[in-house]
C-alpha cells in the first residue's frame, strides 16, 4: 500500500506547468469515488459543498471536527492523494491552523487549501486577511508538516480577484505580492480563483514562482487552453456539487408537478454504485503509518 509520504510526493509530482492535475472536486465518499473511477489522479474536497451536504452555508461555518471526519473517509478509501479545502485553516491564530494541519495528516491527506479571505460569521462579507498575518497562518500550517515528517502541498489561495479587492488595475501586482509572501513562508503552490481570461492567467504564471491554480468551469476556457499558458492544476471546486442538487431539484420539481421522471432518465447504475463502494483502498497497516492515525 502507499505511505503516506509516498503519497504527498506524488501530489508534489503531479503538478506541472503545461500538464495540469485535474480535480474534479468531492464532497463525500460517494462522490469521491465516483470521481476517482472516472480517472482521476487525485482527489480535492470543495469545502462549500462538503458544508451543503452537512446542512451548513459555505463560509468557515463547519467546524474542525466535522470537516476532519469527512477528509478522513473520503482518504481511507483512496488509492490515490487526497487535498483537503480546509478555509481558513479552522483556527483563529497560527497555533490553531497548525493544529488542524496535524489533524489533516492524521486523516490522511497530503495536500490542503488555505484561504486568505476572513468570512464574517453572519452576512456574505469577506475581507483579505492582512499579508504578514496571512504569512504566518501558513507557515505555522508548513511547521506542523515539517514536524510530522510529510511534505504537504500548501496551495495558498489568494482571493484579490474573488472578493473584488481594490481597483482593477491594482489586482494583478497585489496578487503577485501576496504570492511572494505566501510562497516564502511556505506555501507549495499559489490558487487565484476568478480568473480565466488568458492574458491574466499567463501573467499569473509569469510573475509566480510556484505551481498555479486555476478554478474552471462553464465560461472558463478548456483545459488544453489553460495548459497551455502554462497552468499546473484546475479545481473544479462546488461546481460539480452545485450541478447535482440541481439536478435533484429538477426531478424534484417535475415529480411534483407534471407528475413525470425524465429529468432521472439516465442515472448511474445501482450495480455500478454499489460496487464502486465495495472496500477500503487502505488497509489497517497503512492507516496504522499515517502521523496520528486513527478513527476520527
Amino acid at each position: 500500500m502507499t505511505t503516506i509520504n509516498e503519497n504527498a510526493e506524488l501530489f508534489h509530482a503531479l503538478h506541472r506547468r503545461g500538464e495540469p492535475v485535474i480535480l474534479a472536486n468531492a464532497w463525500d465518499v460517494a462522490s469521491a469515488r465516483v470521481v476517482r473511477d472516472a480517472g482521476a489522479k487525485a482527489i480535492a474536497t470543495t469545502s462549500a459543498a462538503v458544508a451543503w451536504s452537512l446542512g451548513y452555508p459555505d463560509g468557515d461555518r463547519v467546524d474542525r471536527a466535522g470537516a476532519l471526519a469527512v477528509i478522513a473517509r473520503i482518504a481511507r478509501v483512496m488509492d490515490v492523494p487526497v487535498t483537503a479545502d480546509i478555509e481558513e485553516g479552522f483556527g483563529r491564530t497560527p497555533a490553531q491552523v497548525a493544529e488542524t494541519i496535524r489533524g489533516v495528516l492524521a486523516a490522511g491527506a497530503v495536500g490542503v487549501n488555505i484561504e486568505d479571505s476572513v468570512h464574517a460569521k453572519t452576512g456574505s462579507g469577506r475581507e483579505l486577511r492582512p499579508v504578514d498575518d496571512q504569512a504566518q497562518r501558513l507557515a505555522a500550517a508548513r511547521q506542523a508538516a515539517s514536524s510530522a515528517g510529510v511534505r504537504l502541498y500548501i496551495n495558498a489561495r489568494i482571493d484579490t480577484y474573488l472578493n473584488g479587492a481594490g481597483e482593477p488595475a491594482t489586482r494583478l501586482d497585489a496578487t503577485l505580492d501576496r504570492a511572494r509572501a505566501f510562497i516564502a513562508a511556505g506555501a507549495s503552490g499559489i490558487f487565484v480563483p476568478s480568473v480565466t481570461d488568458p492574458e491574466t492567467v499567463s501573467a499569473l504564471v509569469d510573475g509566480i514562482d510556484a505551481p498555479l491554480n486555476i478554478l474552471a468551469g462553464p465560461g472558463a476556457a478548456p483545459i488544453r487552453e489553460l495548459a497551455a499558458l502554462g497552468v499546473a492544476r484546475i479545481s473544479l471546486g462546488s461546481s460539480i456539487a452545485a450541478a447535482a442538487y440541481a439536478l435533484v431539484r429538477r426531478a424534484a420539481h417535475e415529480a411534483f408537478t407534471a407528475g413525470t421522471y425524465e429529468s432521472i432518465r439516465e442515472p448511474l447504475g445501482y450495480q455500478q454504485l454499489n460496487e464502486l463502494m465495495e472496500g477500503d483502498s487502505y488497509s489497517n497497516s497503512t492507516l496504522a503509518a499515517r502521523p496520528g492515525a486513527g478513527d476520527p
